[in-house]
């Protein structure tokens, strides 16, 4: 149908769920009018758009930094010019599975620090919670403002190779990626300003106000103008770029620990007119760097005494320390158990099969099947850690089944899927390149609200299953039809 010369070499990937063909290799109707586009554009004019965005990245400063033996390295996010379209009803399926998933989490985590019901009845594993690293008894008894401890969410999903929608993992500590998601658009404006209008696309520019919104709900004093701030670890964090995006565009204060300071149970920030008092943070530093007088002594991203105060209720903290208990990769697997516990439904997105491997059977089926298989350290994130078994020679296996022995809680594994795949410009053509996509939810006290997208991220490297950007993954523009 389409003779442009950048599709002739377009080929579908057996047994993976295309996002642009369908079986038959017919275009699906949503991304009918983006292929008329493009087969009406050169190569020579993809080209240019590619090149442009390349520089519109470089001059924006749309960077991130991977940390290789030691040394931080600051690269350009690799950014893909087709976008992932996604149809309304696909994205209502994912928006009431992700509410329904958030609800339960949050009902999870004040349980947790409570009465902890869930464990009395047998649901969760009493071990699998204290053995976990984030979960802090600190957090014990302490009430959070309207009960939400995960304000922030980045769930990621992907779709099998019959298009099914699957929660690969719950990012609810400090969920990066949004200024990403953010940023895609607006290149994909300057890019296609036609083009957007003309498909019906939905809009994600809400983000940060509707962030700002939460956060002022949140203040612990009930004045006119509460003061908030994003406490960032600093420059050398590999999300700083984000951190000052999202400061830039809620118009609240970038700052970091040394900016901050406790007096009498409250938080102060440093100003050229004096101290001035701190009523919601939203933090970027993890738990342990958070206060040195409570967790780690070492740390100077954080703030002496911002323990106290949050237990005074005197400075609210997004998203709530302690809520890495509900992100362990080991506590997932009971997540659809949450649902049926707390809301006594079904759930609506369905978790990856995953084998705990603290249990010695579980973990000896995962041994003989570990070529078919994804392995996983339950808290680490970026792709880092993981063991992709049909990638893998077998020293390195060998290697890494001795690592799991000295700490099975400490590893999950789940069966390859397949992921789907959408069409990328690479090299003058269209391609294949299999996608995963993080969509973000913000929590408060209204309810759940989800803008119409997300970050999708791309395995650029051909065959490759892993997207994150640390591994070499980039990213593209996600559309939202009406």
């Amino acid at each position: 149908m389409y003779k442009a010369q950048h599709f002739e070499k377009y080929n579908l990937i057996n047994g993976v769920w295309d996002e642009m063909h369908n079986e038959k290799s017919i275009v699906r109707g949503h991304y009918q009018k983006v292929i008329e586009y493009l087969s009406k554009e050169s190569p020579d004019d993809l080209n240019k758009k590619e090149e442009l965005a390349k520089r519109l990245f470089m001059t924006q400063g749309i960077t991130f930094t991977v940390y290789n033996s030691g040394e931080g390295i600051e690269k350009i996010f690799p950014f893909d010019i087709i976008p992932r379209i996604i149809t309304s009803d696909e994205w209502a399926f994912v928006e009431r599975g992700i509410k329904q998933r958030l609800t339960a989490l949050n009902l999870f985590l004040k349980d947790i620090y409570h009465n902890q019901f869930i464990v009395k009845d047998g649901v969760v594993p009493i071990d699998i919670i204290y053995s976990c690293p984030h979960f802090l008894r600190e957090m014990y008894q302490l009430n959070v403002p309207y009960d939400v401890y995960v304000h922030i969410a980045g769930i990621d999903l992907i779709r099998d190779h019959d298009g099914t929608f699957y929660v690969l993992e719950d990012n609810l500590r400090t969920p990066s990626g949004v200024s990403y998601m953010l940023e895609n658009r607006e290149i994909t404006k300057r890019l296609f300003p036609d083009l957007l209008p003309n498909c019906g696309v939905r809009s994600v520019t809400e983000y940060p106000s509707i962030l700002y919104k939460n956060l002022l709900s949140l203040s612990p004093r009930q004045i006119s103008n509460p003061t908030i701030v994003l406490l960032s670890p600093g420059i050398y964090n590999s999300a700083y770029f984000e951190h000052t995006t999202l400061a830039r565009l809620m118009g609240v204060e970038l700052v970091e620990g040394r900016d901050l300071v406790v007096n009498n149970h409250k938080v102060y920030m440093k100003t050229t007119t004096g101290l001035q008092q701190v009523d919601v943070i939203y933090r970027r530093v993890d738990d342990d760097f958070l206060d040195p007088l409570v967790f780690n002594p070492n740390s100077v991203l954080g703030v002496a005494g911002l323990m106290g105060a949050y237990r005074k209720g005197n400075v609210a903290i997004v998203n709530a320390i302690g809520n890495g208990v509900a992100d362990d990769k080991a506590t997932y697997i009971y997540v659809p158990d949450m649902i049926k516990y707390y809301l006594n439904e079904e759930p609506i997105l369905k978790n990856v099969p995953t084998h705990r491997l603290s249990d010695p059977d579980e973990r000896d089926f995962v041994f003989k099947n570990i070529n078919k298989m994804v392995v996983k350290k339950t808290n680490e994130s970026g792709g880092y850690g993981m063991l992709m078994g049909h990638a893998s020679n077998t020293e390195d296996i060998e290697k890494y089944k001795l690592e799991i022995l000295k700490d099975p809680r400490n590893f999950i594994a789940q069966p390859t899927i397949s992921l789907s795949a959408a069409p990328c410009y690479i090299g003058g053509v269209l391609q294949p390149r299999r996608i995963d996509l993080r969509p973000y939810a913000l929590c408060g006290p209204d309810g759940i609200e989800i803008v119409p997208g997300g970050l999708t991220r791309v395995a650029l490297t051909e065959g490759s299953l892993v997207v994150n950007s640390s591994q070499g993954g980039g990213s593209k523009d996600t559309w939202v039809l009406y």
